[in-house]
């Protein structure tokens, strides 16, 4: 009899590798954040720091705020959201029947004060009801612990052959990439590269001086310091505007028939450029989500798509000279901006262990 899944959750944050060109590798999700959310709350109720039927907390543009929802619907937990004014019709209409409380923050063409609303109305919840537990995505690094398998996962994909690997993804929360590159370093089978993707206006890796026309591309930058990002981690770093991830994903959909999401696209577009230029080794670029919600801001414009063969990026050796429409540096390992380094009052909540020996495997 066929092994069967206990939940749907199970079976959405389980991915697929889809080569999409010769040593070119697509991680694909349906929803990426649901593997570090339910290892997450494993491990929060294995250990004792909660009990079924507590309040889970969390502030999310979207895609955690459905993952924590399956998370707690998998493990009997309440949960609570305080979602940006991205959260659309279909995904506040799911979160309704899980059982997910949403709070969505008023309509903004800002998301850099959509975000720091929604940092504070969490610490405000979290003064009148001191029960609740924040589940940290942006600071508390239990959200790495699911990717321990995903990793193997990738290591399984790639040559045995000890050739270099790059891995290339949207930074966001600093967990699947971190996490990924974490554990692939640690088996030792070969030399791993991380190259993290950013939009232009993010405070993460130095780019809050230059704004984006169109929009920041939600989930992959920050206005705010977070403590999960691990900048030591990193060889490169690519920021890109909107319509070159906009290119991106059309491209991937029009030559692959991968149907991602915005963050894609642009992890895409730098993995291109990446193992265009790191002969003999192999390339994997996260999709984090589908293209669903991206339907009418994205691929309805797909006649307006620049042609991705004709983009490349600007190569910049100082944060200064960071420009619009693509902008790459190697970053080699170096520390946090000023701006971007997380305070205790930036990860306020109650302390955790360390991150585990990635060779014990989950704490």
């Amino acid at each position: 009899m066929a092994e069967t899944d206990e939940h749907i959750a199970e079976a959405i944050g389980r991915p697929d590798l889809i080569r999409v060109d010769e040593g070119l590798i697509c991680l694909r999700f349906e929803t990426m954040k649901v593997v570090s959310a339910l290892a997450a709350v494993r491990h929060l109720l294995d250990t004792g720091a909660v009990r079924r039927g507590d309040t889970l907390l969390d502030s999310s543009s979207g895609i955690y705020a459905y993952a924590l929802a399956l998370a707690c619907h998998r493990y009997g937990m309440r949960c609570h959201i305080i979602g940006s004014t991205t959260v659309d019709h279909t995904l506040r209409t799911q979160l309704g029947i899980l059982g997910a409380h949403l709070e969505q923050m008023p309509p903004s063409s800002d998301l850099k004060l959509d975000q720091k609303r929604r940092v504070a109305r969490v610490h405000e919840i979290l003064d009148a009801h001191p029960e609740y537990h924040w589940m940290r995505q942006y600071h508390d690094d239990i959200h790495y612990l699911g990717y321990r398998a995903i990793a193997d996962r990738v290591r399984a994909a790639a040559p045995a052959d000890g050739s270099p690997l790059t891995l290339v993804g949207g930074v966001g929360s600093g967990a699947s990439t971190g996490a990924l590159a974490r554990y692939l370093r640690a088996d030792g089978a070969g030399p791993v590269r991380l190259a993290g993707v950013q939009p232009f206006g993010s405070v993460t890796f130095g780019s809050e001086h230059v704004a984006d026309p169109e929009i920041i591309i939600a989930g992959i930058g920050s206005s705010i310091p977070f403590a999960n990002v691990s900048h030591t981690a990193y060889d490169t770093v690519h920021w890109l505007s909107f319509d070159t991830a906009l290119a991106g994903s059309v491209d991937l959909l029009r030559r692959h028939a991968v149907f991602a999401g915005l963050s894609t696209g642009a992890s895409y577009a730098a993995a291109r450029w990446e193992h265009a230029h790191v002969p003999g080794g192999t390339t994997v670029f996260i999709a984090a989500d589908t293209g669903h919600r991206y339907v009418d801001t994205v691929f309805a414009r797909h006649a307006e798509a620049a042609d991705l063969d004709g983009l490349a990026p600007r190569t910049v050796s100082s944060l200064e000279e960071l420009a619009l429409p693509w902008s790459r540096m190697e970053w080699a390992g170096a520390r946090a901006p000023a701006r971007a380094q997380a305070t205790a009052g930036a990860a306020r909540g109650p302390a955790r262990a360390a991150f585990p020996d990635p060779a014990r495997g989950l704490a």
